[in-house]
Formats: structure tokens, sequence, C-alpha cells
């Protein structure tokens, strides 16, 4: 049997990934699906923390924010993040994997405050850790605390799960054509402008040279495949 090729893994997975075709709120069948996913690959012995986005609910940058304050839009789409990281730690439990959920914002009641050194030691200790809320500020993305608690742990990768199989020149969805990348550096990314992830995140990985793996979510057993090496999706490194 094929080895994993991570020790640890940071696993980025947007909002709407777990609403499905509804489009809004979450999908109960579909986050059921993604948690079995994620505990077949926690059997592995992977050490794996996720962050989740808030898209299914508000983006702070969406047509329903358009005439709010930005950062009263942020702190809302950041408290949409705390509820699919909530749904995603029941789902994952009832698989029998140990979950923490760790807020930026503080909620005691709901989760614990993100605590770095304690975030390492429930992955050590064979927990998943979800980390929610975003970086706790406005003006900053999922997609850069991704990379920010990537940093903060020590993963050796950024997984990026989407809804295509990859990084295009040009959104599949619209463009039939359009061309997809199997590699590609950091630099690439940033001059071609590619929506990948934002310049932020993308700028935080290519200065610790933190490598990013994007690839379709909705294929049962892709998140396996990549940890195990298969050259599926994209990759983004030095």
């Amino acid at each position: 049997m094929a080895e994993p090729i991570f020790k640890r893994i940071l696993l980025k997975i947007s909002g709407e990934a777990l609403a499905a075709t509804q489009g809004f709120g979450v999908d109960t069948a579909r986050i059921h699906e993604v948690a079995a996913e994620l505990a077949d690959v926690h059997s592995l012995g992977i050490q794996m923390a996720i962050v989740v986005g808030g898209g299914n609910f508000f983006r702070g940058v969406a047509d329903q924010a358009r005439n709010m304050d930005r950062v009263s839009a942020d702190h809302m789409g950041m408290l949409a993040t705390v509820i699919n990281a909530l749904a995603l730690q029941d789902a994952l439990e009832k698989q029998h994997v140990y979950t923490r959920v760790q807020t930026a914002i503080e909620m005691n009641q709901v989760a614990e405050p993100f605590i770095r050194r304690r975030a390492i030691r429930h992955l050590e200790k064979g927990r998943v850790v979800i980390f929610a809320g975003g970086t706790g500020n406005p003006y900053f993305s999922t997609d850069t605390a991704a990379s920010l608690r990537a940093m903060e742990i020590k993963a050796d990768a950024i997984l990026k799960a989407t809804k295509v199989d990859g990084i295009y020149d040009a959104d599949p969805m619209q463009v039939p054509d359009a061309k997809k990348f199997s590699q590609l550096s950091y630099m690439d990314v940033l001059k071609q402008g590619l929506k990948v992830m934002d310049s932020t995140a993308i700028s935080l990985c290519k200065d610790n040279n933190l490598p990013i793996i994007v690839f379709n979510l909705n294929e049962r057993g892709n998140i396996r495949r990549v940890v195990l090496g298969e050259k599926i999706g994209s990759l983004v490194s030095a």
C-alpha cells in the first residue's frame, strides 16, 4: 500500500462545497459525504487541519453586502465560517474522528479560541482541528487564513478543495476551451492574476515556500489520492 507523502496538511474547503446543489446553507447529505472522505484520509495517520469558508451563508464582498460597511460584512462572513465549522465537526464526530474547532474570534461557549501551541498539540494527539473565523480581521479572506494557519502549524502543504479539477487560465465553467495548468510557480499565479487564491494568500505561501495543491472535491476519493502522491489537480510551488 502507498504511503502518504505528507505528515501534516491544511485542507481549505469552501463554504459552497458544503451547500452542494442547494447553493445556500449546509446540505446534510453532502457534509456527511465529505466527513466520510476526511475520516478515510485521517485513518492513514495524517495530521489534518481544516479551514472552512462561509460563502454558503454570507460573503463580505458579495452582492448581498453591497450597501453594508465592509468591516461589518466581513464580521458576518467570519461568523458564517463558525456555523460551517460546527456542522463539519458534528459530521466528523459521527465518523468517530475526534475534532476540535478553534475560532479567531473568542466565543468560549461554542469553541476554543485559536492558540497555536494547543492546535499543534491536538494534531499530535490525532485530532482534526477546524479553524473558523478567518484571521479574525476584516479585509482578509479565508484563503489568507488558510495560508496563515498552515504556516503557524508548520503544515507540509495546503490542499485547496474546489469545484474544478485544477487551475485554469479562465473559468472552465464559462470558457469551454480554458487551458489547465498541471504545475506553475507562485509568480505565475500572481502575474497572470489567476483566481486560485487571493494575492495575499499566494504571497504568504511564496515567502514561506509552502506548496498549494488545487483539486476537485466533488470527485470521490480525491483527497486520499492527493495525500498518497497521485498527480491530480494543479500544483503551485517554487
